[in-house]
């Protein structure tokens, strides 16, 4: 037969006192074992690797910043915040106004990160985490730094001085985050979004100035192409002049050698009988004297 209840919790208080005894101690060695690892667990902080920490002791901040790896905290008094420093990336746009009043809407993307050396001061001072301090800090900034710099352009200008005008957003960004201990690493402009008709203005412009351009490389290639052959035809005629030059005298002399040449040929060998003066020359036969 099965034994009751009441028979097994008689047969229980019936078993000796010592093994109760031993029973007691194996409960209270477990109990001290998990209250030691508590403890030991507890006087120990860990930061992990990319992050700082912040020791504060009731609530308050120490001065030391603890880089990374373990360090031994008082428990319950104290406690390891823990600040991220690693590179994060952030998004934003904003709307403002070009210099000659056209709406423009500017897109960037910036990475930064928060300086080790002041994450104390930006625990204390700011947010008790990196991601509350780019939404107190860099946020507000980034619409502030576009319409600033975004008001010293026109709207052209905007777009053909891209460069500068992301350089000059981000200095200023840069100055104002410095100021709180956040490091701007890249800034990049993603996008100018203008209203459509001035899009379409822009683009005809552009258009048109493709065009004149093409037409000046026209008119260039025309008037090159006059010079050269005007400078063809010079070259030309100088050297006909230079033929005319060295060659015709050599040809006349080579006329006169041959007209002598006939003209010995033909002479039967009878002299003139009479000269005139001044050049000219009449011949008659000389008669015997009378």
């Amino acid at each position: 037969m099965m034994a009751t209840p009441d028979q097994l919790l008689a047969a229980d208080f019936a078993q000796p006192a010592s093994r109760r005894r031993r029973l007691g101690v194996a409960i209270g060695a477990t109990l001290a074992l998990l209250l030691c690892i508590v403890l030991l667990t507890s006087t120990v902080a860990i930061v992990p690797a990319g992050h700082r920490g912040v020791l504060t002791t009731l609530g308050k901040p120490s001065a030391q910043v603890h880089g990374e790896g373990p360090h031994l905290i008082w428990p319950f008094l104290q406690r390891m915040n823990l600040m991220d420093v690693r590179v994060a990336r952030r998004e934003g746009e904003g709307d403002a106004a070009s210099r000659d009043l056209q709406a423009v809407r500017v897109k960037v993307i910036l990475n930064y990160h928060l300086d080790p050396a002041a994450a104390v001061q930006a625990f204390r001072d700011i947010a008790p985490s990196s991601e509350e301090l780019a939404v107190r800090i860099i946020d507000p900034a980034r619409p502030e730094a576009f319409k600033a710099v975004t008001a010293r352009f026109t709207a052209e200008e905007l777009i053909s001085r891209r460069a500068e005008v992301r350089e000059q957003i981000a200095a200023l960004l840069r100055e104002k985050m410095q100021r709180h201990g956040l490091v701007l690493d890249e800034f990049a402009i993603v996008n100018f979004a203008f209203s459509p008709s001035f899009t379409s203005a822009i683009e005809a412009k552009v258009n048109a100035e493709q065009e004149k351009l093409k037409a000046d490389r026209d008119l260039l290639r025309i008037r090159v192409e006059a010079e050269q052959h005007i400078a063809s035809a010079r070259a030309e005629a100088e050297s006909l002049r230079l033929q005319r030059l060295e060659v015709t005298p050599l040809l006349l002399d080579l006329r006169r050698t041959e007209n002598e040449r006939l003209a010995i040929q033909k002479w039967n060998g009878a002299l003139p009988t009479t000269t005139l003066g001044g050049g000219a020359q009449s011949f008659f036969q000389l008669g015997a004297a009378r």
